[in-house]
C-alpha cells in the first residue's frame, strides 16, 4: 500500500541533483572548516585538525537500538543510534567523555557508514539517530546518500548539544527529520568556564529557530512514535547554572508554547566536574522540580514523561 507524502521521510522527497549538491557544498565547506560555531578553518579534507579532531573520514564509536532515549523517539523496537567520535563542544562534565573527549572509536568507510544505517533499520528501528553529528555533517550525507540508494527509508534524528552554524543546519534542510538539540546554557559565563563557548547561549536560540523553521512543532503519530519535528533537551544543573528561566521562556515566546521539551534530571560529575563545584554533585529534587515548574510557567505543555 502506497505511503501518504507526508508520512515519506524529509530527504526521499529530494532529487537526486538537489541531494548531490548539498553534500558537494557541505565536503566544500571541510576545505575551510565552518561546519560548526568553533570557526577553525582548516583544511580536513588535507588532513588538517581543530577543535572537534576530526577528519575527513566517518569516526563512529558505536551503534545499537537505543531504549533509553525521549518515548517519542523509542517505542517498540528503539532508536537506531550511532555515537558519532569527538565534539565541538567539550563539556568538562560530560557524561560520554570516553568518545567525546578521549576519541574512543574508529574510522569508517562512507559505505560502512551507511551499512550501519540499513543494519539498524533492518532491526526494525525506528529511526536513524545521529549522536554528536555537528562535526560530521559532511561524512553523514554522503553515507546517507548511499544508504538511500540502497533502500534506506526511515526518519533521521539529529541529535546535538546545540551549538550549531545555521548555514550548516540550512544544508540539512528537507534532510533531517527531527532535530533535538540540547539547549545547556543561557548565560554566557558557565557557558565559557564549563564548554569554553562564551557564545553558546546566542549561537543555540539562533539554531534552535532555524531547526524549528525546517521542522516545526513534533509530531507523533498514532503509535506514539515522533515522526518529525522538534525535540529540545535541557539539563538541569545543580544551583540554576543552567539558567532555566530564560531558556524555557525563550522556548514558550520565541519558538513555540507546542515545543515538546524533556527536562532532564540526569546530571551526574562526571570527567573534570569533580574539580569545578558545584558540579561535582547531583541535583537535588528540590532544584530538579524548581526547574520543572519554570517550564510550566512559561507556558511550556509538552514536557516529557510529565502530565501538564
Amino acid at each position: 500500500m502506497a505511503i501518504s507524502t507526508e508520512l515519506i521521510p524529509s530527504y526521499l522527497n529530494l532529487s537526486k541533483t538537489e541531494f548531490k549538491e548539498r553534500v558537494r557544498n557541505a565536503y566544500e565547506i571541510l576545505k575551510e572548516c565552518t561546519l560548526c560555531p568553533r570557526d577553525c578553518r582548516v583544511n580536513r579534507l588535507e588532513g588538517e585538525k581543530g577543535v572537534c579532531r576530526t577528519g575527513s573520514k566517518p569516526f563512529v564509536s558505536s551503534y545499537n537500538p537505543h531504549f533509553g532515549e525521549e518515548r517519542p523517539l523509542v517505542g517498540r523496537h528503539g532508536s537506531g543510534t550511532i555515537f558519532m567520535t569527538n565534539c565541538n563542544l567539550l563539556c568538562i562534565f560530560c557524561q560520554n567523555y570516553a568518545i567525546s573527549h578521549i576519541g574512543e572509536g574508529e574510522e569508517i568507510s562512507l559505505d560502512e557508514l551507511s551499512n550501519i544505517m540499513l543494519y539498524l533499520q533492518k532491526l526494525g528501528c525506528h529511526n536513524i539517530n545521529f549522536v554528536t553529528p555537528t562535526h560530521q555533517v559532511s561524512q553523514i550525507l554522503c553515507a546517507l546518500e548511499i544508504a538511500i540508494e540502497k533502500g534506506l527509508r526511515i526518519p533521521l534524528v539529529y541529535n546535538s548539544g546545540g551549538y550549531e552554524s545555521v548555514e550548516t543546519l540550512k544544508i540539512l534542510d528537507g534532510i533531517i527529520d527531527i532535530y533535538m538539540p540540547d539547549f545547556k546554557y543561557s548565560d554566557p559565563e558557565p557557558a565559557l568556564k564549563y564548554s569554553k563557548a562564551k557564545n553558546y547561549p546566542e549561537v543555540a536560540k539562533a539554531s534552535i529557530k532555524e531547526m524549528h523553521r525546517q521542522v516545526g512543532d513534533l509530531i507523533i503519530d498514532e503509535r506514539g512514535i515522533a515522526f518529525r519535528g522538534l525535540l529540545v533537551r535541557h539539563l538541569v544543573f545543580p544551583e540554576g547554572l543552567a539558567g532555566t528561566r530564560e531558556i524555557v521562556r525563550f522556548l514558550a515566546e520565541e519558538i513555540s508554547m507546542n515545543t515538546y521539551l524533556n527536562v532532564m534530571d540526569q546530571y551526574y560529575p562526571c570527567y573534570r566536574a569533580f574539580a569545578n563545584p558545584p558540579l561535582n554533585r547531583r541535583i537535588t529534587g528540590k532544584e530538579f522540580s524548581e526547574a520543572v515548574n519554570m517550564a510550566l510557567e512559561s507556558g511550556l505543555k509538552r514536557l516529557d514523561g510529565i502530565k501538564v
